[in-house]
């Protein structure tokens, strides 16, 4: 079940929200101010947020700049009675998702609400989650447990075959077809071990990365203790 969180201090518009919203594949969960919502943010549960900008602690653009800037972020949906070009402006910049303002129609913010969770699904489908690695190729952000480690678009296509194809031997002739596609017949052959060799340095995954002597390479399954 999808969680959605709807940020805003008016009560019975986030009642009406939630109402309005919930059904069997969505739970919704009301929050009236940014400490509330940041509670329920902690868990990380929410797959989307309906966020209001003007709330009785502060203004939602905070708590907006905190998602997407947090480990996991997630798409926002800013609700908001300012209308001006400056507040739209200011919304996308921060990282918004969709902009919605106030009055609006309930049918049309549920189709937004479900295009977005559509695409969130999407997004998480290229995103992995491997013992302490977590790479998300969607947004291009690869981590070993909480360090951040930069990589190459080359060595991107590279850790994506791998990953995708967990525990399967992929001979170099396909690594370098598929790698390099705009050329691989020009492409040194030598080229895909000093990438695989690069890769392996900045993950630190020699244990999961391996050679198959004659073959090629393969992300492994599982670790020996």
């Amino acid at each position: 079940m999808k969680q959605v969180l709807v940020v805003e201090d008016d009560r019975n518009l986030n009642q009406g929200l939630c109402l309005a919203l919930k059904d069997q594949d969505i739970q919704v969960m009301p929050c009236f101010d940014l400490k509330s919502a940041r509670e329920q943010l902690t868990g990380g549960a929410a797959e989307l947020v309906l966020l209001d900008i003007n709330l009785p602690d502060g203004s939602g653009l905070e708590l907006l700049h905190e998602i997407k800037t947090g480990r996991k972020p997630v798409p926002v949906i800013l609700l908001t009675a300012n209308d001006t070009e400056m507040d739209v402006v200011m919304g996308l910049e921060h990282g918004a998702d969709d902009y919605i303002t106030k009055p609006f129609s309930l049918a049309i913010l549920r189709a937004r609400v479900k295009t977005q969770l559509r695409r969130e699904l999407a997004r998480v489908s290229k995103s992995f989650v491997i013992d302490s690695y977590r790479f998300d190729f969607e947004y291009m952000e690869f981590y070993k447990a909480d360090t951040p480690v930069e990589l190459s678009k080359t060595e991107q296509k590279l850790l994506r075959l791998l990953v995708e194809n967990q525990g399967v031997t992929l001979n170099r002739a396909t690594l370098l077809d598929r790698v390099w596609t705009d050329g691989a017949e020009y492409v040194d052959e030598n080229a895909l071990s000093v990438t695989v060799k690069r890769l392996r340095d900045k993950l630190g995954a020699a244990k999961y990365i391996k050679t198959v002597y004659g073959l090629g390479y393969v992300w492994v399954v599982k670790q020996d203790e």
